[in-house]
């Protein structure tokens, strides 16, 4: 039955013991096909594209319906020739993977020196981070692509392995996180004689696994998806992530058919991320915010 797996829960707004009142049991019911009717709206337009990928241009104008007569998987192996996605996904690759370490290395540390050593004036950076989660981002853009122009970083990664690694939201997860663990294991270090970064390393960053792995998935999501400061840096360079090459595509002659199979590509990543993930995404993010 329905109500029987309440009967293991120990935490949540509602428990097995609430199950007694019929007003209780009706709200357990009316969130559930809430979530249900959520989840076929938010699932919907992606089932559609892939479907939708394995019909033909004269197939997708002509006939309606959400299933394919066939499942051609010949159609998408072209798509992925006429794209040459294979360039375009190292290129993501190699954007993820220094917005990944950046993210984790710059954050971490500034919230381990907010969190843990303290300095003098330190609440004053800590006040500027937090104030800058109250600016939009697209209000700095401008600003910051003429000063990566000043700098000669256009056509480079290295911009956008830096914006990463300068999130005032990563910062204060990680200094949520920080300050909830052991304090003894922070001053026995400290009397070994090991110095700031020698605590950092070995002491705080084995205890701060999970974390990291928050920080490193949304950090992939982000960096991922990204497509205005990757198309504003990387445009005409042969380096466009996958993005970047979806707009140009779309831009092309190419057929709506041929556009939703570029799309299908480009969100089969996050899509594998999060059944990976998906303990860590939910769990992890919650630990690393609220309790640490």
């Amino acid at each position: 039955m329905f109500f029987d797996k309440y009967g293991k829960k120990e935490d949540g707004a509602i428990r097995f013991y609430d199950l007694h009142s019929m007003k209780t049991k009706i709200l357990a019911v009316t969130i559930f096909i809430m979530c249900i009717l959520i989840m076929i709206v938010t699932l919907f337009p992606v089932v559609w594209s892939f479907l939708a990928s394995f019909r033909t241009i004269k197939d997708f104008n002509n006939n309606p319906a959400i299933i394919p007569e066939k499942f051609n998987f010949k159609l998408f192996a072209s798509t992925w020739k006429e794209l040459k996605f294979s360039r375009n996904y190292m290129n993501s690759l190699i954007v993820v993977i220094g917005s990944v370490i950046s993210a984790i290395i710059f954050n971490g540390i500034l919230a381990y020196s907010l969190s843990i050593i303290k300095p003098k004036g330190h609440k004053v950076v800590l006040g500027l981070v937090m104030w800058s989660l109250l600016i939009p981002p697209m209000t700095s853009m401008v600003a910051l692509f003429v000063n990566i122009n000043k700098l000669h970083l256009t056509q480079s990664y290295i911009p956008l392995w830096l914006m990463l690694g300068a999130n005032a939201f990563y910062v204060i997860l990680f200094k949520q996180f920080f300050e909830n663990l052991p304090k003894e294991l922070i001053e026995a270090a400290k009397l070994d004689g090991a110095g700031y970064m020698q605590t950092f390393i070995k002491i705080i960053v084995p205890l701060s696994k999970s974390i990291v792995m928050v920080i490193v998935i949304f950090s992939i999501n982000a960096a991922w998806s990204d497509f205005l400061m990757p198309y504003l840096v990387l445009n005409g360079s042969g380096k466009e992530t996958v993005m970047v090459r979806l707009f140009s595509f779309q831009g092309s002659n190419a057929t709506a058919v041929e556009v939703l199979r570029a799309v299908v590509f480009s969100i089969i990543p996050p899509i594998l991320l999060f059944f990976i993930f998906s303990k860590q995404i939910t769990e992890g993010a919650a630990t690393g915010a609220l309790k640490g």
